[in-house]
C-alpha cells in the first residue's frame, strides 16, 4: 500500500508540475506557442482557455472531497493528451514525447488514485 501511495503522489505531482509548466508557457510565451499550434493545424484563440484548463485540471485532481470532478478532469486531460500525440504524429515534427510522458503519468495517477480509493 506505500509503494502505490508513493507511486501516486510522484506520479500526480509530476503531472502537476508538467501541466502547470505548460500552462505557464501558454500565457507567458505566447507568441512561440501561437505559432506551434498554426504548424499544428489548431486554432489560437485556444491557447488561453487551454491553459486556464490545465490550471484548473491540476486543482481538481488534488481536491480531496470531490470525486466527480476529479474523474472529469482525469478524462479531459486523456482526450487532451492523446489528441496531443496525434497532433505531433500527423505534422511529423518528432515532439510526442512530452504527449507521451504526460499520458503515461497520468494513466498511472489515476489508477493509483482508484486504487487507493477501492
Amino acid at each position: 500500500m506505500k509503494a502505490i501511495k508513493i507511486t501516486r503522489y510522484v506520479s500526480t505531482g509530476l503531472l502537476s508540475a508538467l501541466l502547470l509548466m505548460s500552462a505557464g508557457m501558454y500565457i507567458f510565451k505566447n507568441a512561440d506557442i501561437t505559432e506551434l499550434f498554426s504548424a499544428l493545424g489548431y486554432p489560437t484563440y485556444i491557447i488561453y482557455p487551454l491553459a486556464v484548463a490545465k490550471i484548473l485540471a491540476v486543482i481538481a485532481i488534488w481536491a480531496p472531497k470531490m470525486p466527480t470532478l476529479k474523474e472529469w478532469a482525469y478524462s479531459a486531460l486523456f482526450f487532451e493528451f492523446l489528441l496531443a500525440i496525434s497532433a505531433h504524429l500527423n505534422v511529423n515534427d518528432g515532439e510526442f514525447g512530452g504527449a507521451v510522458m504526460a499520458l503515461i503519468l497520468l494513466i498511472l495517477s489515476y489508477f493509483t488514485y482508484k486504487k487507493l480509493n477501492a
